[in-house]
């Protein structure tokens, strides 16, 4: 069936019924697919989406622009009485239905009501910040961040916005508490696992503290998706770059906004809202790309979490208390050499001479790609802020990979290591 046919034409005499019998099925399905806490089962559960003629995959929706049946049909459509939840679609930038289908399998892996796909992870995270933040607002952030989210924090937003950001050490729950500035502050937002020093998050704890406080919760998923559910734990937005695990291939740029169908609708006003405004819309192909790899995301975080699994680690009992069992503790190790020069020598060793790796920023690829991360990723914070935040001059970060087995890894990472002294 075209596009065209398969819309309803507007203005028949059950109308209003079948719109509201198609939102109440859209809630009903969100329910099913959100209501088990394992996200695997969460995503089986969600609805499979076929193809235009039936394949198993469902279609790429490549246009920019879409028709409708009739004129009135357009005017309803922009003033919201129509949209996505019947198959009603405008513009690509507003809603497109493979990216939807893709941002439905996200909210089913979150937990959450709704969520949106971006263009990258960081428009993700500075669109959800301008839309619950406005000139003259505050945010309290954790001091062990993104460089990038640290740089949007410390530098962009007070220039550009107005909005401030007090930094805290998001363990020291009496400091999170006294940063708050009642009336004023109005998001809480931290890392589920910290980049790059691998600092757990009390996720309900620190809910806790700022819903006390009428703030809303903005968790950044990336180093742990499926091993946390950061909304299932009491967080009311769950961002990611969808670019590290969920893509796994180290080929595509792309973001999410996991949260309440009331935020997600508020991003994409035709007046106010930043994703339709600001635009930072993922390409359909994208999305398709996606959708076929978020099934088997499951297994390659296994994988992921098998090999780097240090039960040594300070905060090794609070995951275990909060994360899904099923999955591991996380994929992402970190070798504190002391300087940047032996850092350098290290990662030479582990890649030119031992095969152990490659030397290269981001993360989830399926082979371990290692960077000094105060001279790359966190290259945007000061030498005080990266003292504050825990990264050393020689502190290297690996995220393992899955190729060849665990003892062949072990082997050549031994192999480098015996040749730094």
């Amino acid at each position: 069936m075209s596009n065209i046919s398969a819309k309803k034409i507007s203005g028949s005499s059950d109308d209003h019924w079948d719109q509201f019998a198609a939102k109440k099925h859209l809630a009903a399905e969100a329910e099913a697919a959100n209501k088990s806490d394992n996200p695997a089962v969460a995503l089986a559960n969600a609805r499979h989406v076929f193809g235009e003629h039936g394949g198993v995959n469902m279609s790429i929706e490549a246009s920019a622009t879409f028709t409708v049946m009739e004129s009135e049909t357009m005017r309803r459509m922009f003033a919201g009485e129509l949209g996505p939840d019947r198959d009603f679609f405008i513009y690509s930038r507003h809603f497109n239905p493979t990216v939807l289908n893709l941002s439905r399998l996200m909210a089913a892996m979150e937990g959450t009501e709704a969520a949106y796909c971006t263009a990258s992870g960081m428009s993700a995270i500075s669109s959800v910040l301008l839309q619950l933040c406005s000139s003259g607002g505050h945010v309290v952030a954790s001091h062990t961040l993104y460089g990038g989210t640290h740089a949007l924090l410390t530098h962009f937003f007070p220039r550009a916005c107005n909005i401030t950001t007090s930094f805290v050490d998001i363990g020291d729950h009496e400091m999170v508490e006294r940063e708050i500035v009642q009336g004023r502050t109005k998001v809480l937002f931290f890392e589920a696992i910290s980049n790059p020093v691998l600092e757990v998050a009390n996720v309900p704890e620190l809910c806790r503290i700022a819903h006390d406080k009428g703030l809303t919760v903005v968790v950044d998923n990336t180093f742990s998706p499926m091993v946390l559910s950061p909304a299932r734990l009491g967080a009311d937005v769950v961002v990611h770059s969808v670019s590290k695990y969920i893509s796994g291939g180290a080929d595509i740029i792309a973001g999410a906004v996991c949260g309440p169908a009331s935020l997600v609708n508020s991003m994409m006003d035709l007046h106010q809202g930043s994703l339709m405004l600001l635009g930072p819309t993922m390409n359909p192909k994208v999305a398709f790309e996606l959708s076929g790899r978020l099934p088997h995301l499951g297994l390659r975080m296994k994988e992921h979490c098998h090999r780097a699994l240090l039960e040594d680690h300070p905060e090794h009992a609070l995951l275990k208390s909060i994360a899904h069992m099923d999955y591991g503790y996380g994929g992402i190790m970190c070798v504190d050499t002391g300087t940047e020069e032996k850092a350098n020598k290290l990662m030479n060793l582990l890649q030119n001479c031992s095969q152990f790796g490659f030397m290269a920023v981001s993360l989830g690829y399926y082979e371990t790609l290692m960077s000094c991360s105060g001279s790359s990723t966190s290259s945007e914070m000061n030498e005080g802020e990266k003292a504050l935040a825990g990264i050393s001059p020689g502190l290297v970060r690996m995220s393992i990979g899955y190729s060849g087995t665990l003892e062949q890894k072990w082997a050549q990472f031994e192999k480098a290591l015996a040749q730094m002294s």
